[in-house]
């Protein structure tokens, strides 16, 4: 409620400055260089509309610090493949499915696992790599020349968490391939048509994160497509509506959400049925916007072609209040219309009295 009585008070307040400034339409240059204080009237035209074409909204830069792609590390409840060649009494019977995990050494909860032969071994915060070389020094005293491998069978210790506008919210295990903020959004069934990308939230280490994730897919920002850690929690936000509003003499009058795609002053026009042809000025087309705190008017001329064409190429901006005077034929035809019943009731009097 509070939004349309101070979009109401904005179209009162910058019709009342305009009819000041101007006389007639379209607004003349010199027209401009008088126009009343703290209200900027730019005219839209050929030499000036590529400043209006993109939306002023740039990709913000994620603040999240850059990662590169590391060895896994270990943990509790992975499952461990140790496999010495030549050896398979080492190796666990498998069980009746066949599957690796029937045969692998579970990671304890103190990061540890035993081996035959050699006892314990310490696995936890360690790669593959260490915990191979550290097998197979050991065992070379029991076989000569031992070749180990040591491989993760189950990737339990680590995840990582998507919630919010994704289609299957999950958790996710981080393994070897490195984990994305867009993979793991797209494992998670990618994105609602609610989702927003400008604002993507990630909790990491006790602080919260905003990634614009649309960065990564429209303009290529790498920093806005983070690697993953475990216990990461990764929240799609919903997005909210970025209005714009159309006013006066238009068809259908309404607010238009920006917040999915650019949207152009012509495209805005159009999709609410264009103007009221019989009540419209097509001279008088404005976009209210404030910037830095002044009140900014723009000015289009509809009446050609030519002037619809630049309409195709001014972005509309969320809080935009967009709004069509009435032609001064429309205010006459009102006029008239309004005098026609007082006058034939007054001559209609007058014949009954003669």
């Amino acid at each position: 409620m509070f939004a349309k009585v101070l979009v109401a008070l904005v179209i009162s307040s910058g019709l009342a400055s305009c009819s000041q400034g101007f006389v007639e339409f379209p607004v003349t240059p010199d027209q401009q260089k008088t126009a009343i204080e703290n209200v900027a009237i730019v005219r839209l035209d050929a030499s000036n509309i590529d400043t209006f074409s993109q939306p002023a909204r740039g990709y913000a830069r994620s603040a999240l610090p850059v990662g590169k792609a590391s060895d896994y590390r270990i943990g509790s409840g992975d499952l461990l493949n140790v496999i010495v060649f030549d050896h398979p009494e080492l190796m666990l019977p498998v069980g009746p499915r066949g599957a690796a995990e029937d045969s692998g050494f579970y990671v304890q909860a103190d990061g540890s696992f035993n081996y035959p032969f050699i006892g314990e071994v310490e696995a936890g915060g360690r790669t593959a790599s260490d915990v191979r070389a550290e097998v197979a020094e050991r065992l070379a005293n029991f076989i000569p020349s031992p070749q180990v491998e040591v491989r993760v069978a189950a990737f339990n210790s680590q995840r990582v968490v998507v919630a919010g506008e994704v289609k299957v919210p999950n958790s996710q295990a981080i393994t070897l391939a490195p984990t994305t903020l867009i993979t793991a959004i797209n494992a998670a069934g990618g994105l609602t048509d609610a989702a927003d990308t400008r604002a993507v939230s990630l909790q990491r280490g006790g602080r919260l994160y905003t990634i614009d994730l649309a960065g990564f897919l429209n303009a290529g920002l790498e920093q806005n497509n983070p690697l993953l850690r475990a216990g990461d929690v990764v929240t799609v936000t919903r997005r909210r509506a970025q209005e714009a509003y159309l006013l006066g003499q238009i068809s259908k009058p309404a607010a238009i959400d920006l917040s999915q795609e650019p949207i152009t002053l012509t495209q805005a026009i159009t999709r609410q049925g264009g103007l009221n042809e019989t009540r419209a000025d097509a001279r008088g087309v404005f976009v209210f916007r404030l910037v830095n705190g002044r009140m900014t008017v723009f000015q289009l001329e509809t009446l050609s072609p030519t002037g619809l064409l630049l309409g195709t190429r001014f972005v509309l901006e969320p809080a935009d209040v967009v709004y069509v005077v009435r032609s001064p034929l429309s205010r006459w035809n009102d006029t008239i219309s309004g005098l026609l019943p007082t006058v034939t009731a007054t001559r209609a009097a007058q014949t009954i009295t003669n």
